[in-house]
């Protein structure tokens, strides 16, 4: 080996090892809909194309992505339950909170309907199931998805939700796949459900309700709860998602033609 040669080698392999190991990274809390419905492979390989910035996703649902927030576990949480993100950046976990982009929730069901639900809006419907004692499958797992389930629940005044009841203390995907296989209802955000290919006999029942809208935020964890996390990558981020481009890449993801989210950053 000359020594021309040697000193080129050397060299390339500094770069590359100096670049792997000054690689930015980024830990997201996530809600899994974002992760199960594909979006994440579509919108993160470009927001890396961009930064250089790696993210690593723990995808938990909602609620347990907060309480990683709490913890100090993520440096940025991408979740969908309003309530309790203000609630998170109120008691100071979180810096603040970025609207980011929407779809909605959807109720699913067989096609036969035995609790005759369709085209209903989603308190006729859910009063429907609790008299029909009709098979529903809930999360039971504080996501996002979960809290809004036990609103809708709530402001339809039932605290008996019938027999047909059940928690599977899952993720979206999972509970999708128990409905499917058993004949039973579940409430599902769209974009999940549009990716879903296990769907047997299910179809969409209840859908359009403004009741059914589903906001998605993104939130920096505050360093002055857990000063090791990465804010000002955490920043690059959400500086990104709500930029021109990023929400244009949200707004590009597509299944069958049909868009699953739509960005609303700054509305």
């Amino acid at each position: 080996m000359t020594k021309t040669f040697a000193r080129v080698f050397i060299a390339c392999f500094l770069v590359s090892v100096g670049a792997t190991c000054f690689a930015q990274t980024l830990v997201m809390a996530s809600t899994t809909s974002t992760e199960q419905s594909g979006l994440f492979q579509h919108l993160l390989p470009e927001f890396k194309k961009s930064t250089s910035i790696e993210v690593k996703v723990v995808a938990l649902g909602t609620g347990q992505a907060l309480d990683m927030g709490r913890r100090g576990d993520a440096d940025i949480l991408f979740v969908h339950d309003q309530v309790a993100e203000e609630k998170f950046v109120a008691d100071g976990f979180g810096i603040k909170r970025y609207p980011v982009m929407y779809n909605d929730f959807v109720l699913i069901g067989p096609a036969s309907d035995p609790a005759k639900v369709a085209g209903k809006e989603i308190m006729t419907a859910l009063k429907n199931l609790a008299v029909a004692n009709a098979s529903f499958i809930s999360r039971g797992d504080k996501s996002g998805t979960h809290a809004a389930e036990l609103r809708y629940w709530k402001n339809a005044n039932l605290e008996n939700k019938g027999s047909g009841y059940k928690e599977c203390g899952c993720g979206m995907g999972p509970a999708l796949n128990i409905a499917s296989s058993t004949d039973a209802y579940v409430l599902t955000d769209r974009g999940t459900w549009l990716s879903f290919k296990n769907r047997g006999n299910m179809k969409i029942l209840v859908e359009g309700d403004s009741r059914l809208f589903n906001q998605y935020g993104v939130i920096a964890v505050n360093p002055a709860k857990h000063p090791h996390v990465k804010v000002d990558v955490a920043q690059k981020f959400i500086d990104w998602v709500i930029s021109p481009i990023g929400q244009a890449t949200i707004a590009s993801y597509k299944i069958g033609g049909e868009q699953l989210f739509f960005p609303n950053a700054g509305k």
